[in-house]
């Protein structure tokens, strides 16, 4: 954004728009993709999404004038919409219980390792003449899009979205492809057979479900009519999404190099650098994450995260707040404020970030998955788009050091919100995750137990 403001010529509030409008539209975009991705099926829609992505990183890279770069910047963001509601509901129905954590914070993976390679790219694009290097940074992207969408014809559909098409002995096939064995894919296959209401004894290759499967009336059901323990799913999805963002992750991605800038470090190449150690700590901490899932859960990964992080952003607010009261550079409060600020990112990578998309995705029925996720994505692009345009106004109205403070206040409420609204979902089924919710099990979550689900 340094270079973008320096090249146009816009000024701070113009910088917010832009930063803010990519998830805005992504709202948007996530909202139809739920519906999208029930109609033509999750692997279209990821293919759909790469279009859209490629189409928009053109138009950025591109960018002649302001405008310009926003219409790219709305056109890439609904394909990040798009893109952030399809993959992990992809991953997760499509992974056995025993790994669905770690497979469906692949995606994850792949955001932090696009990072990383971004603010990698960007050291070397800075060294290119200012009109030149903001877009090279923001054109390359069209890149993995491109690869993304060739790459997705060679995988299969997602058995469950088959098999409520009726489509079952696609979808059994399907399930012997990503299964350990064909005893595993057979009670996988009768699971979900079960869960979209077919008889466990049909042996037709293709059914007509009697009811609507195709999306219709999910938003009723999630929404205008749902039942308690879906109103406790679409609770524990939002606030999931919601605390992701308000917790300040996109505040400390996006303006790291003014934060540092603010502590005390001035070159550009310097900042630049400091700012490649921000993707390179998210990015190797997603990655423990992904083998802690499974094992660990997801559950105590929240709870370790949230009070990491509260820590951290303590001690980030401490550290610049002394820097604006400081009449000389004080050495160990840039020491400190850099320390903490890859403390923060790394508490925040190892838990809330993967956990947030593994969770949320994984505990829906499965009718109403696609467009329940959806809702927890525009959510969380919602979050992002506040906290990013809203994050220079905050910190100009109660300095840089108060808006990390009032970001540390919310941690202890998402970390409240954790212990006492989320079950541990580590190695069961997703149809098994549904009984979780029930109004029986509520008394041993509030007590921080892990429950034991009957079979399907």
């Amino acid at each position: 954004m340094i270079f973008i403001q320096e090249d146009l010529k816009i000024n701070d509030t113009q910088v917010a728009i832009l930063a803010g409008i990519l998830n805005i539209c992504a709202l948007v975009g996530s909202l139809i993709a739920g519906r999208t991705s029930d109609y033509i099926g999750r692997r279209y829609t990821i293919m759909l999404a790469s279009i859209i992505f490629l189409l928009g990183s053109v138009i950025m890279g591109y960018g002649p004038s302001y405008m310009i770069l926003m219409m790219g910047r709305c056109i890439a963001g609904i394909g990040v919409g798009f893109a952030l509601l399809v993959a992990p509901v992809y991953s997760a129905e499509i992974a056995s219980a025993t790994h669905r954590g770690f497979l469906t914070s692949l995606p994850e993976i792949c955001i932090s390792v696009g990072a990383l390679l971004g603010y990698v790219s960007n050291y070397f694009f800075a060294k290119m003449t200012v009109k030149l290097g903001w877009r090279m940074m923001l054109g390359v992207a069209a890149i993995p899009s491109l690869a993304l969408a060739f790459g997705i014809l060679k995988m299969p559909e997602s058995p469950r979205w088959l098999v409520l098409q009726g489509r079952l002995t696609k979808a059994k096939r399907v399930l012997l492809l990503v299964c350990n064995s064909e005893q595993e894919a057979e009670t996988r296959f009768q699971d979900i057979k079960t869960a979209a209401g077919i008889d466990e004894n049909c042996k037709e290759d293709v059914v007509k479900l009697l009811r609507k499967t195709r999306g219709e009336g999910v938003w009723k059901e999630l929404l205008l009519r749902p039942s308690p323990s879906v109103r406790w799913i679409l609770l524990a999805a939002v606030g999931l999404h919601f605390f992701e963002h308000a917790t300040g992750i996109e505040a400390v991605i996006l303006y790291s190099p003014r934060i540092f800038k603010k502590a005390g470090v001035t070159s550009k190449e310097r900042l630049l650098l400091a700012t490649v150690g921000v993707g390179l700590t998210k990015c190797t901490f997603v990655i423990i994450a992904t083998f802690l899932l499974d094992r660990v859960g997801r559950r105590k990964l929240l709870l370790v995260s949230s009070g990491g992080i509260i820590i951290a952003l303590t001690g980030l607010g401490f550290c610049l707040t002394m820097v604006d009261h400081a009449k000389e550079q004080l050495l160990w409060a840039l020491v400190s404020s850099i320390v903490s600020t890859y403390t923060y990112v790394a508490f925040l990578s190892v838990g809330i970030a993967p956990v947030t998309w593994v969770y949320s995705s994984e505990i829906f029925p499965l009718k109403l998955r696609a467009q329940g996720v959806s809702i927890g994505v525009a959510v969380n692009r919602l979050m992002n788009a506040v906290v990013s345009m809203s994050f220079l106004p905050i910190s100009k109205a109660i300095t840089t050091g108060g808006s990390f403070f009032m970001f540390a206040c919310v941690s202890v409420l998402a970390l409240g919100f954790f212990y006492f609204l989320l079950p541990e979902t580590k190695g069961k089924s997703l149809e098994e995750i549904e009984m979780l919710f029930t109004r029986k099990n509520s008394k041993a979550i509030n007590k921080g137990m892990e429950i034991q689900p009957n079979n399907v």
